[in-house]
This record gives structure tokens, C-alpha cells and sequence, in this order.
């Protein structure tokens, strides 16, 4: 196997085409069933099943999917890391942000990155905490900013901060004018959260479980902007911190109190695959996280403790 053809074959993997691989690679059809053709020949098993709908990966080609993800992309974080070494910073970073964090973060990230940093190549990624646990672990993920604590993810990652989490609720629900809200109170409401897997959910687990209650009246939402637009709709309430629903809160479609006995803060960390080391354009771009979340809490945007 050669780096040509592992290239070649995750690209018709994830597409699901050979046109479609051929169009990102910018290169031939035949040319990319011909990589396909002696990877196969080289393995002795058949990677793809080939009908009208595309390319399936079968077994065989699921395992090598699996397990040749973290290795090209080491190889080719030594390519752009060489690169790097004689001028700008290149390469391509996929960075993961939880949903609350891209809300505020990535619109200012990326515009920082193109014009500072025009060789590197940002892929966004947003989904809850514990999906970028897992691909940070699996190496298809470079970065991810996400919830600690730290100690818990078995990852290479550093605080950012902490900030509050307040409760949210639909427009007319009278959090505005109550302006503070404590947990008994919201625990006697109907609650629109996250599954267990998630962070948010696993902080008011926590608070709960200390005061010897339960939660119930749930509705599980995993997605942030359905959260949203179910509040919009008057169906319940919810725990987001401040700066994710500026807009929402600006516009009056949401209202917000501040939660009290007890207060609920969550910590936001930068995490890294601790099996290798980041390339270069990764930690530029970690850089640039830093400095952004910096500025933003300077600008009283996003009212964030940062660790010292």
C-alpha cells in the first residue's frame, strides 16, 4: 500500500463515488478505479461493491477505513509540517466546537484564519462533546473545543475557562422579569435537553443527583437549534450559557434568568489526540482559538473566567 492509494480509496469511501472522489482529488475516473483495482489485488479482498447507487464499502473495506485514518493523516501532517517550515503555515485542520461554543466562535474563527493564514484549510466540525471525544480518539479530528474536565477524556487538553450556564425559556415565560431562577423551580418545569452522552446534560445530572431529586418532563433534543425553535414554540425550557443566544435574546424569541442554588458552570477545554503530536498549522490555529475567545471576552461578548 502506498499513501497514493490510501487517499484514493478513503475518497471514494466517504463519497461514495468514483466521480465525485475523481472531482476532489482532480484527476480521472479510470485513473481512480485503477488505484482501487491494485489496492484490491495487494490486499487479496474485494474493498468496494459496485452497483447503481455507487460504491459500498464491504467488510473488508470498513476495516481499512478504520484503520488507515490516523496514519494518512500523520503522513500528510509531515507534508504540510515540512511545508510549513519554509514560509506560512499549511495544511488542512479539522477542528470540532461543541454547538454553544460555534455559535459565538467559529463565524470570527474562520474570518481570522483566511486572512491571517491563507495556506491553511479550516474544516469545521459542530456536534456535541462526546461524538468529538470520540473522533479526536479515532485521529479524524485535529482539535476540538469542547467540555471538560479535562481529566476525564484521556486527551492532550488545555482549560480555556469556565463560564455559567443560565436558564432559557420562550418568549413570554416571565425569565426576564424574574431575572434569577433557582433549581427547585426548574426542576417543576418541562425541560428540552440533550441524551446522556452530552455535557450539558451531564452538569445538570450532577446538580440534581446532589439534591437527591430526579429530572422528568423531559424532552431529548440532540441538536442545538431544535432546542431553539422548540423554546420558540413555548414546549419547555433549558440550560445554554449567555453568549450562545445573543441574537435570540437581542431579537426578544427567547428569555433568559440566571440560575442560582446552585450556580452551574461548565469548563471549556482545547483538546488534541494524545497519540501524536499536532502539526504545525494545528497549533496555529490553536493559537488563534485563544486569541479569538480572548478578544471576545474583552469585547463582553462571551463572559467567560479564562484559566490562568
Amino acid at each position: 500500500m502506498d499513501i497514493r492509494q490510501l487517499r484514493t480509496f478513503r475518497s471514494v469511501a466517504e463519497l461514495g463515488s468514483l466521480s465525485k472522489a475523481a472531482d476532489r482529488l482532480r484527476t480521472t475516473q479510470p485513473g481512480l478505479s485503477r488505484q482501487i483495482k491494485l489496492l484490491e489485488q495487494e490486499l487479496g479482498v474485494q474493498l468496494f461493491l459496485r452497483n447503481g447507487r455507487g460504491m459500498l464499502l464491504t467488510s473488508a473495506g470498513r476495516m481499512l477505513l478504520d484503520r488507515t485514518e490516523g496514519l494518512v493523516r500523520q503522513i500528510e501532517q509531515v507534508r504540510d509540517d515540512i511545508k510549513s517550515t519554509g514560509g506560512n503555515p499549511a495544511g488542512r485542520v479539522v477542528l470540532g466546537l461543541v454547538p454553544t461554543v460555534s455559535a459565538v466562535l467559529a463565524g470570527r474563527l474562520a474570518h481570522r484564519v483566511l486572512t491571517q493564514f491563507p495556506d491553511i484549510s479550516l474544516g469545521i466540525v459542530e456536534s456535541y462533546g462526546g461524538h468529538l471525544v470520540e473522533w479526536l480518539h479515532r485521529g479524524e479530528m485535529d482539535l476540538a473545543v469542547t467540555y471538560g474536565p479535562a481529566i476525564d477524556l484521556h486527551l492532550s487538553a488545555q482549560s480555556i475557562g469556565y463560564e455559567d450556564i443560565a436558564v432559557v425559556g420562550p418568549p413570554g415565560s416571565g425569565l426576564e422579569a424574574r431575572k434569577r431562577v433557582d433549581l427547585d423551580w426548574l426542576l417543576k418545569q418541562r425541560l428540552i435537553v440533550p441524551s446522556k452522552a452530552h455535557g450539558l446534560r451531564t452538569l445538570l445530572e450532577k446538580s440534581v443527583s446532589r439534591r437527591k431529586a430526579t429530572l422528568k418532563a423531559l424532552i431529548e433534543v440532540d441538536s442545538y437549534r431544535a432546542q431553539i425553535s422548540l423554546m420558540e414554540e413555548g414546549l419547555g425550557y433549558t440550560l445554554l450559557p449567555a453568549s450562545a443566544i445573543r441574537a435570540e435574546l437581542a431579537a426578544k424569541r427567547l428569555e433568559m434568568a440566571v440560575l442560582f442554588n446552585p450556580t452551574i458552570a461548565r469548563e471549556l477545554i482545547l483538546a488534541t489526540p494524545a497519540a501524536s503530536a499536532p502539526s504545525i498549522a494545528t497549533t496555529t490555529v490553536s493559537t488563534a482559538i485563544m486569541s479569538e475567545i480572548e478578544q471576545l471576552s474583552r469585547e463582553g461578548r462571551w463572559n467567560i473566567k479564562m484559566s490562568r
